[in-house]
């Protein structure tokens, strides 16, 4: 059964152990995985089987973008597909688009760690152009909890709700299930719309019934895999899925086929 791990983080070796530290210490109450780098996600993709890892690296700050995709771009390699750095308030984002059009696959936002609410009309010109251009966004969607247990909304299901109406061509993979820690509203909002939910950090830590009703109402082709590497180690998430009680081709659909038919459209 193929397998391709559509939510992965990782840095450049001169600064991973800073983003290490600020990750643990300042954002996450878990240690990582290992240190995210391009060497260690590839053992980690051998020891999980899996064939194929889009990787991203957020840009907290406008001023990181250009730097960030210029690494992102020199690791491109066959078994890592590229989802670069935007941030809505990045005066140049057009140009600065058109070149991850040629370089990448798509785009990851992370509104909590760029401080923004993902329905703030300031961020509609770059869902408009990210349309246009058929770009895929990977976007951060629940709560973030910090180490004091400060609990930030800025990416909730009702907010996502709201550009998926204003953007309903706009390809959007609504990670952690379409809300992390906020796996009701995303039942009630966002499941059946036309957005993906990608499995990270939640298919296997949801109450039962409440997996089974977001299958049953979003169905099973706009689900995909991804692990959130480095928070989470992916073996864990893909055994769960594998021991699920539904068809292997679902398995399947999850594993790889949604999310290779989202980059291929």
């Amino acid at each position: 059964m193929e397998i391709f791990d559509a939510h992965n983080h990782i840095w450049p070796e001169k600064v991973v152990y800073k983003a290490k530290e600020c990750l643990e210490m300042l954002r996450f109450v878990k240690k990582l995985v290992t240190l995210p780098t391009v060497d260690n996600l590839l053992k980690v993709m051998d020891e999980s089987e899996i064939s194929k890892s889009i990787v991203s690296s957020v840009a907290s700050y406008p001023r990181q973008v250009v730097s960030i995709n210029s690494w992102l771009f020199s690791i491109k390699q066959k078994r890592l597909i590229t989802f670069a750095s935007i941030h809505p308030f990045f005066d140049t984002f057009k140009e600065e688009l058109k070149r991850i059009k040629d370089n990448a696959f798509g785009v990851k936002l992370q509104p909590e760690f760029q401080n923004f609410y993902v329905d703030d009309e300031k961020a509609f010109h770059l869902y408009e152009e990210l349309q246009k251009l058929n770009l895929p966004v990977l976007l951060h969607c629940g709560r973030e909890i910090s180490t004091s247990g400060e609990i930030c909304s800025y990416s909730s299901p009702e907010r996502i709700l709201k550009v998926v109406k204003k953007f309903p061509k706009l390809k959007i993979i609504g990670a952690h299930m379409g809300g992390f820690l906020m796996w009701e509203e995303s039942l009630e909002k966002l499941a059946g719309k036309n957005i993906y939910f990608d499995t990270s950090d939640s298919i296997s830590v949801m109450k039962k019934e409440l997996l089974e009703q977001i299958f049953v109402k979003h169905g099973f082709d706009k689900i995909i895999y991804g692990s959130d590497f480095p928070i989470q180690n992916p073996k864990e998430e893909i055994s769960f899925i594998k021991a699920l009680d539904i068809s292997e081709e679902n398995k399947q659909k999850i594993l790889s086929s949604n999310i290779k038919k989202v980059l291929s459209d």
